[in-house]
């Protein structure tokens, strides 16, 4: 893996180059071994988080890992394009808009001592706005070679404290076309639902059930390419304890095998159906 700039990530994307990279400040990663008609993300996947900021955070190292989407980066790291958050969301959310990425409270609690300077904020969002360039020019390529893209979004959420049960895998489709995916979203459920786990855990899928897919990363996307298509694919974190801070290394690397052979068969089948 290099370390590249902004400006050499994009120059090598823009020449359909393949490379393994970290960004020069170390904020994200992205791999393209092939250029494919899909790309996986895992924007959620970092737990980094600014040295010089830790005095100032009220939230413990614990409660910002419950908030963040440990292990997504494995569960996709097969594929051949792959771009993944290094940094926390708590330094800024890769999933929010520039304006609400940095966050003054956190899930109900304040989450700074005193209020972050313009100047700390600027640091954080520089970062943001360094990976969205990244990404725009990833998909413009994409979509230029293809005709048609297909993004997996893939992100965790905490499944212990619904009060009521929820699904393994949930699709948040509220901001794409429905109408002119709808077969193609209920296909990716489906084949979501038969992935079989260790340890006796159940499959199940549902669409809008937990999170109706309002991220910025598929809104930026599906506002600004007319034939690229994210799916918002967040699985509970039944890979994990949530509460005791364990990771199941049997059940993430289950998930990444069956994600091997499922993600390209969609997206073969997507690419057919809308290039």
């Amino acid at each position: 893996m290099q370390k590249l700039s902004i400006k050499d990530i994009i120059s090598k994307i823009s020449n359909k180059e393949t490379f393994e990279a970290v960004s020069s400040d170390y904020s994200f990663t992205i791999k393209i071994d092939k250029y494919v008609p899909y790309a996986c993300a895992a924007i959620h996947d970092g737990h980094q988080f600014r040295k010089e900021l830790w005095g100032n955070c009220i939230h413990t190292e614990y409660e910002r890992w419950y908030e963040e989407d440990p292990e997504t980066k494995n569960m996709i790291q097969s594929h051949p394009i792959v771009i993944a958050g290094c940094d926390s969301r708590f330094e800024y959310d890769l999933n929010r808009s520039p304006e609400d990425a940095v966050f003054d409270t956190a899930w109900g609690k304040q989450l700074w001592y005193k209020p972050l300077s313009e100047n700390m904020k600027d640091k954080s969002l520089r970062k943001h706005t360094n990976f969205y360039k990244v990404v725009h020019t990833l998909i413009a390529v994409l979509e230029s070679k293809f005709g048609f893209c297909t993004v997996y979004d893939i992100h965790s959420y905490n499944w212990k404290r619904w009060d009521r049960e929820v699904p393994t895998w949930n699709l948040g489709t509220s901001n794409v076309d429905n109408d002119r995916f709808g077969e193609a979203i209920e296909s990716w459920r489906k084949s979501l639902s038969e992935i079989k786990f260790p340890n006796a855990i159940k499959s199940t899928s549902k669409i809008n059930d937990t999170f109706q897919g309002n991220g910025y990363f598929l809104k930026y996307i599906t506002n600004n390419f007319k034939n690229t298509l994210v799916l918002a694919t967040e699985i509970a974190k039944v890979y994990c304890d949530e509460y005791d801070y364990i990771i199941y290394p049997e059940v993430v690397k289950a998930v990444e095998t069956a994600l091997i052979k499922r993600i390209p068969e969609h997206a073969l089948s997507m690419h057919n159906t809308f290039k």
